[in-house]
Parts: structure tokens; C-alpha cells; sequence
């Protein structure tokens, strides 16, 4: 029998007033008084703090902070911190969600962190015997990029490879990139990847003879990506005057529209990203870099398309199914210094970079069904 206090079920917490909901979570002993604190807003990230984050600060800015319930992600229950300003959002994944728990929840993962790193090089005369030559020194550059981060090759991180891709033709003309996989483990990994390209630059310099201009990672993170995966018995997606299968088929050619159409996709997606923002903002994290790596992502075809897939199964019940880049980290920068970003991570009770970016992913499945479900019934407004 599932612990009610680590449950993420919590009958009637829209109904409750503030104070009953923050009583609910302080019963639930899931965070600390501290935590409490910055979660409600008490206390939370100061002037002072926010001097040191960003320039030329005058002020403080505030967005509200929900909590998503009935989530159960690979058999745990998780309540998940939201912050977003649009209304429905918290209530529409929470719904879903619950829904998803009928079926077993979702089921997530994701792959090694490894983020890419990019070394542009010019002014090379002959760009096949260049490339060649990197790829001799493979060794000799990956052992070089691996004392960088002593901590990382300590936490089992560092480079796992390299790649070298030639561009013909451009409005500069050709050159080559080198591609510097790296395991950043539990960071977002920017500052670490950043910094070892820019370490082998003059080295690569030498290798080739040409010029290296940008150094910088890219935040198409194919190699990081998170999964998620449920399954909603028919039955349950019945309502008022729809059936089960009514409302599965039409969710289903909601999904085959963004799936044909880019102008229905971008919309389509962007209602995964409320979901998937919502939580990378309450962490702390860069919701600008997840943005680029998904809509990306929906394009790596030639074509942009739907991020997410929509089908029945066997039995005729709905299975739903998200995979896009998740470039997130639960150690360094925002999610280290920000109040609120520890509470929510210590509310959810991730371990592990990994844990988080399977929770995201998840939460953006329940908001693109949330959305694709009203619009395929009774209309969004």
C-alpha cells in the first residue's frame, strides 16, 4: 500500500485554502523548514544574491509556483514544483497525470549525459587531410580534455569521443567542425564543455594547420535525451457525453495533424513546452537551452514535425510517447544558489540529474495530452 505521505495524490488540494495546502506539504515531512520557506515565498532568492547572478540588477520579479499531483513516474510518486504564469496548466497535467496513474504511470529514461561540443575551424586548405589528422590524434586530444575537470573524471564523467564533420559549402565556404562528446553527470554541463573546447583549440590549431573560430557546445543535445511513456485504459478517457474511444481517436488524429503539418506542430509542441518549462524554471535551470534542443529536435528530419506519438495499442486503450534532448543539471549555477530551485528539487527528491530530466519529460507528455484532449473534445476555451 502506497505511504499517503509520500504520496502524490492529494484529494481536494485545489479546493483547500493556502494555508491548508502548505500545512498538507509540512505534514508530509518531504521538506525541510528552510525549504518550506522558500517554496511559499518567505524567503527566497535575495537583492544581494541576485546581484551576483546577473548584471545591471534593480529588482526582484515573481511568477506564481504550483505543485502537479498524481504523478507517478517509474513506480514512485512524485509531486512536481511548477512555476508559470498561464492558468490551466498545473490543473491540466495534474488531470492527466491522474489518468496516466490509472494505467501505471509513466515510465521514463534517459541516456548517458553526454553534451556535444563544437570546434569550428577555418582557413584549411585541404579539409578531407585535416579531418583525417584530427581523427589520428583522436587519442591525444581526448587525453588532454580529460584532465580539464578533475572533479568530473572523479564523479565518472569526461570525454567519451570525438567526431569530425565536413561542410562544403557555406556562405563562408568550407570548413570542419570538430564534435567533442562529453559526460557532464549531474551538471547542465556548459561550462565544462565550453571549457574544454576552448583547451583544444590550439592544439587542434597545430594538427591541422587551419584556424578555430567558434568554441562552444551545442544545445541540440541528441546524445542526452529523456523518454517518457504511458498508457490510458480507453475507459478512462470517457466523459460527460463522449466515449472512451471517441475521445482516444480524436486525440489521435489531433496528434497525426502536428505530426503532417509544422503549423499545427509548433503549436502542438509548444504545449509540451508548458509543461516541461514550467519545471525547468522551478529548478533553476536553462529553459532557453531546452527550448532550442526541442524545437530542433522536431526538425532533425528535414521537416518539423511532433515531438511527442500518439496510438492505440491492443488492448484499444491510448499510449502516448515523448523523446527530446534534456539538457538539465541539479548541480552549478541557478540551481545551486536559488532557494526556490533546491526546494523544488528536494520536493521531487531527484538524486540524480537523470531522475529530474525523467520527471520533466513526463510532466511534458501529461501537458501535450492535457491540451490535445481539450481541443479534440469539447475545444480549448
Amino acid at each position: 500500500m502506497t505511504d499517503q505521505t509520500q504520496s502524490s495524490r492529494i484529494p481536494g488540494f485545489y479546493n483547500i485554502s493556502l494555508d491548508e495546502r502548505r500545512l498538507e506539504l509540512a505534514a508530509r515531512g518531504m521538506l525541510s523548514p528552510e525549504n518550506l520557506a522558500a517554496l511559499y515565498g518567505d524567503t527566497g532568492i535575495s537583492i544581494d544574491q541576485a546581484q551576483h547572478m546577473i548584471e545591471n540588477v534593480v529588482g526582484l520579479y515573481a511568477l506564481p509556483l504550483g505543485i502537479a499531483l498524481n504523478f507517478v513516474i517509474n513506480g514512485r510518486d512524485v509531486l512536481i514544483p511548477m512555476v508559470v504564469e498561464e492558468p490551466s496548466i498545473v490543473a491540466g497535467a495534474s488531470y492527466m497525470a491522474k489518468l496516466a496513474r490509472i494505467g501505471g504511470g509513466f515510465i521514463a529514461s534517459t541516456t548517458t549525459p553526454e553534451m556535444i561540443g563544437q570546434i569550428q575551424i577555418l582557413d584549411l586548405s585541404d579539409l578531407n587531410s585535416a579531418r583525417q589528422a584530427i581523427l589520428e590524434a583522436k587519442n591525444e586530444l581526448l587525453a588532454e580534455a580529460a584532465v580539464i575537470d578533475p572533479v568530473l573524471n572523479r564523479l565518472g564523467g569526461g570525454p567519451r569521443g570525438l567526431d569530425v564533420r565536413v561542410f562544403e559549402d557555406s556562405p563562408i565556404g568550407p570548413f570542419l567542425v570538430v564534435h567533442l562528446f562529453y559526460d557532464v553527470r549531474d551538471a547542465m554541463g556548459a561550462n565544462a564543455v565550453n571549457t574544454a573546447c576552448e583547451r583544444l583549440a590550439p592544439h587542434i590549431e597545430t594538427i591541422t594547420g587551419g584556424r578555430v573560430h567558434l568554441r562552444i557546445l551545442s544545445n541540440l543535445a541528441d546524445r542526452r535525451l529523456a523518454q517518457a511513456r504511458c498508457t490510458i485504459p480507453v475507459e478512462a478517457l470517457a466523459f460527460d457525453d463522449f466515449s472512451g474511444e471517441q475521445v482516444r481517436d480524436g486525440i489521435i488524429a489531433a496528434w497525426a495533424f502536428a505530426a503532417a503539418d509544422p503549423y499545427r506542430a509548433a503549436t502542438h509542441n509548444k504545449g509540451i513546452m508548458n509543461g516541461i518549462d514550467a519545471v525547468v524554471l522551478a529548478t533553476g535551470n536553462d529553459w532557453r537551452a531546452i527550448e532550442a534542443g526541442a524545437h530542433a529536435y522536431a526538425a532533425r528530419s528535414g521537416r518539423y514535425t511532433s515531438l511527442s506519438t500518439w496510438e492505440v495499442d491492443d488492448a484499444g486503450n491510448l499510449v502516448g510517447s515523448l523523446e527530446m534532448p534534456m539538457a538539465v543539471g541539479i548541480v552549478g549555477g541557478a540551481t545551486k544558489v536559488h532557494p526556490g530551485a533546491r526546494a523544488a528539487l528536494e520536493l521531487m527528491q531527484v538524486k540524480t540529474a537523470g531522475e529530474l530530466a525523467e520527471i520533466i519529460v513526463s510532466v511534458g507528455l501529461a501537458q501535450n495530452l492535457a491540451a490535445i484532449r481539450a481541443l479534440a473534445t469539447e475545444g480549448i476555451q
